[in-house]
């Protein structure tokens, strides 16, 4: 079973930079699909950018492209979200999350971190 820690977030003002990583402990580590989701106070869960460690498949969301960029460290098992020209919508509790597949993760991953606290705000 798949672990999963996050470190990063924080607060930063609009137009800024935040890095978010989240480490998996698990050997299997490059057979998973794995990335960030976020929950916004009174909205949904949503998917926000994802990656197949195997093949290097993105995934972003619309409302991210062009600003997020999703990255992996393989000796580390380690993937780092890296947001850039931040917004105050951007504000939310982010998630890391795996699964095995990228549909799984897409609907319903299985693994989940704690979470952080990403917070854009003059």
């Amino acid at each position: 079973e798949a672990q999963l820690v996050e470190s990063g977030g924080g607060l930063v003002q609009p137009g800024g930079s935040l890095r978010l990583s989240c480490a998996a402990s698990e050997y299997r580590y490059s057979s998973y699909y794995m990335g960030w989701y976020r929950q916004a106070p009174g909205k949904e869960r949503e998917a926000v950018a994802g990656l197949y460690i195997d093949t290097g498949n993105e995934y972003y969301a619309e409302s991210v492209k062009g600003r997020f960029t999703i990255s992996e460290d393989n000796a580390k098992n380690t993937v780092t979200l890296l947001m850039d020209s931040l917004k105050p919508e951007d504000t939310a509790m982010y998630y890391c999350a795996a699964d095995d597949s990228f549909m799984g993760w897409i609907r319903a991953p299985e693994f989940w971190g704690q979470g952080t606290q990403v917070t854009v705000s003059s």
